[in-house]
């Protein structure tokens, strides 16, 4: 099985290895010293490829993965899965995560499309124990998996660029595969490198401005929930209502 992580910037930060041994790190050439300390196994880019998240995830699922395989953070944790058996969310042994991901694989498959993923976040309500799977709902790019998936990140929105890869593919194959009962544990906030090096609240609301403009507001709209006694903030998450009937 493929499985390709793109890396920026966090040679010492690396945690997706300890999960998965097989995970190849995709790197520029400037950082490979610092990268091949850490044992780990590598895939070089070609010049001008880093330094937009869009491209390399492009490059990878283009010219690496091919045909099916898998792009996954670098700073994964665990992979936790809720049951109706346990109170609390449990992590997946690592010598059952491979197996996780050829069930996954098979059930994408088997159910004609061309992209799965995992849930978001791990909140218990948003798992829904009666609806364990779901194929309306977008996928984070902190796990992909990809099966022929003929789209293209959109380069022009590296930090939507996820959500505009998962509205897509439910526009070109009208479905997509989340496993509502799993989830990753990652630091999302905090990190140095990847995104975090180019991501400011003026570049979320230009993107957010041209991400709105492709998908229309009655897809893509501002969450302007009032939580609490604080002013509502630019959330940089949006709200996505997708147009597709089902689960």
């Amino acid at each position: 099985m493929k499985i390709y992580s793109p890396s920026y910037k966090r040679a010492t930060g690396l945690k997706t290895h300890k999960l998965l041994p097989n995970v190849i790190y995709c790197i520029d050439q400037k950082e490979k010293e610092e990268y091949e300390k850490q044992g780990v196994n590598l895939e070089i880019l070609p010049d001008g490829i880093q330094g937009n998240i869009s491209r390399v995830r492009n490059y990878i699922k283009d010219e690496l993965i091919k045909e099916k395989g898998l792009i996954i953070d670098d700073d994964i944790e665990a992979i936790k899965i809720w049951s109706t058996k346990n109170e609390n969310p449990y992590p997946i042994n690592i010598e059952d995560i491979e197996e996780f991901f050829e069930m996954a694989f098979n059930m994408c498959e088997e159910s004609g499309c061309k992209l799965w993923g995992v849930n978001i976040v791990g909140d218990k309500g948003s798992y829904r124990e009666y609806t364990p799977i779901s194929f309306t709902n977008w996928i984070s790019g902190s796990l992909m998996g990809f099966i022929n998936n003929k789209c293209k990140f959109d380069e022009r929105i590296p930090l939507k660029e996820d959500i505009d890869f998962s509205l897509q593919t439910l526009n070109r194959y009208r479905k997509l595969l989340r496993f509502n009962n799993v989830h990753l544990i990652k630091k999302d906030h905090g990190n140095k490198g990847g995104c975090a090096d180019y991501r400011t609240v003026a570049r979320e609301k230009e993107q957010f401005d041209i991400f709105q403009k492709k998908w229309g507001n009655k897809i893509v709209k501002q969450d302007t929930t009032q939580k609490g006694k604080r002013k509502k903030v630019f959330d940089i998450n949006p709200i996505i209502k997708v147009p597709i009937k089902g689960v």
